[in-house]
């Protein structure tokens, strides 16, 4: 007699098959997962161990070559001093043997010129002592105390003997212009010039100064930036007593201002640049800039920054989602190929191509229903932008750049004092900031000879009619 089998349920298979594939799929899930917990925990403990927290991990496709460039590097090679600088002159001794090849007589049959410039080994600062009278009146009994060039009214008692502008200059410039922490700016000054500075003292002066001499010059540099035909503007992020602030730029021929603000909006904006401003605003695309208040400034917007965001698009493209994008990439890279080459061009033959590539990228930013999201997108944003001229502006305004290169050059020593100092402790720290680095700054982009001597010259008090 055959055994009876057991029922199965009906649809068991279907269901076995099901659960069979859902814990493969958690097997691959949990595999994928191991996978990146391992990942990670090698970049969290590659970036506790490697010296340079900021490296991005990724070696450069084309590095520049080691070494120094020619003429730049070596103590060997360097330019002769200037002429007028007084120092001490060696004379150089002839060999009493005579020849050291042969031993035959020597005659001087022409004269060389050598320098070593060199730093003393103990520097002695240049020190002025002043001999004051002090007189009483003898009708109302008050004291007058005598004057003289450099000497402050209020210099006596506990505060007679003070460092002059020249150090607080040097101090300044070297704290603001090249970067050197407060923390080790008395370390530097003592060896460099002899002279002990306490960290506090350098601290409140420049606080006092920004709202003073430097403060009235920023005050200038500000309103001048008004009148000048381009200007460049960028910013990056900043904090002020440890919340989030901005720090932005403003960039001319002839200068430039830094500004700190806690929001980076057109109001921020036009506190530099007025909505009736008549030259042209260089910009990025942020949101700022394209407010209805500067509808009537005549803007450039940096084609590295469009180019940029191309790139980011067409990279999760394929076929003829692409086409938009290389299009554009590509009349965009021809005019900037075109600014570069119009000092070779005839007038005329430049025109002619500026129109031709100006009619073009109109065509291709006209308005029309693209399939592609992230290609109409762009299309709305950047055609808006070419509709106002605000694209290839650069091939008809001289001295107007396609990038915005020029303000994101000027941030660069902000970014890095930023990872130095960790920025602006207070309101007055962030002010005392911008008057300074904006004054020095201008003042290299000017030519000064000497920063310090810029800063010496003005701290220094006018001198009286009758000095």
């Amino acid at each position: 007699m055959n055994e009876s089998k057991p029922l199965q349920p009906v649809g068991q298979p279907e269901q076995v098959e099901e659960l069979e594939r859902e814990i493969q799929r958690l097997q691959a899930e949990n595999e994928r997962l191991k996978k990146k917990v391992k990942d990670l925990e090698e970049e969290l403990w590659a970036s506790k161990r490697q010296a340079a927290p900021f490296s991005k991990g990724q070696r450069k496709a084309n590095p520049k070559r080691p070494g120094r460039k020619v003429g730049q590097g070596v103590f060997r090679n360097r330019p002769a001093p200037a002429a007028s600088i007084d120092g001490e002159i060696v004379e150089a001794a002839v060999p009493e043997e005579g020849c050291p090849h042969c031993g035959g007589e020597l005659e001087v049959v022409a004269e060389e010129w050598a320098t070593t410039t060199d730093l003393p080994v103990q520097p002695q600062p240049q020190v002025t002592r002043y001999r004051v009278p002090v007189c009483r009146c003898s009708q109302c009994g008050k004291r007058v105390r005598g004057t003289a060039p450099g000497l402050a009214a209020d210099q006596f008692g506990a505060t007679a003997h003070r460092v002059g502008p020249g150090v607080k200059a040097a101090a300044h410039v070297l704290h603001y212009g090249a970067g050197v922490p407060v923390r080790k700016l008395p370390m530097v000054l003592k060896e460099l010039t002899g002279i002990s500075l306490t960290q506090g003292a350098m601290t409140q002066d420049a606080l006092r100064r920004g709202e003073a001499e430097v403060g009235t010059r920023y005050q200038q540099l500000c309103g001048g930036m008004r009148e000048a035909p381009v200007v460049n503007t960028d910013d990056t992020g900043w904090r002020v007593g440890g919340r989030p602030a901005h720090l932005m730029v403003f960039v001319s021929a002839e200068s430039t201002v830094y500004q700190i603000r806690g929001r980076h909006r057109n109001e921020e904006v036009r506190e530099v640049i007025p909505g009736d401003y008549a030259g042209v605003m260089g910009t990025d695309r942020g949101k700022s800039y394209d407010a209805k208040e500067f509808d009537a400034v005549a803007q450039q917007k940096c084609l590295s920054h469009l180019q940029r965001n191309l790139t980011e698009v067409l990279e999760t493209k394929k076929g003829r989602a692409r086409q938009f994008g290389l299009g554009l990439k590509d009349m965009l890279g021809q005019s900037i190929e075109l600014y570069h080459k119009r000092s070779d061009l005839e007038p005329a033959d430049y025109q002619l191509q500026v129109q031709q590539i100006d009619d073009a990228l109109t065509f291709h930013l006209r308005h029309r229903i693209l399939k592609d999201d992230d290609n109409q997108t762009l299309l709305d944003g950047i055609g808006l932008h070419q509709d106002r001229g605000n694209l290839l502006r650069f091939l008809h305004v001289e001295g107007l750049e396609p990038t915005n290169n020029r303000a994101e050059r000027a941030l660069r020593p902000a970014v890095i004092a930023r990872k130095v100092s960790h920025c602006s402790k207070n309101q007055r720290g962030a002010a005392a900031f911008s008057a300074f680095v904006s004054v020095i700054q201008t003042a290299t982009q000017a030519g000064a000879q000497s920063t310090i001597a810029y800063l010496r010259d003005l701290f220094s008090p006018p001198a009286s009619p009758s000095g």
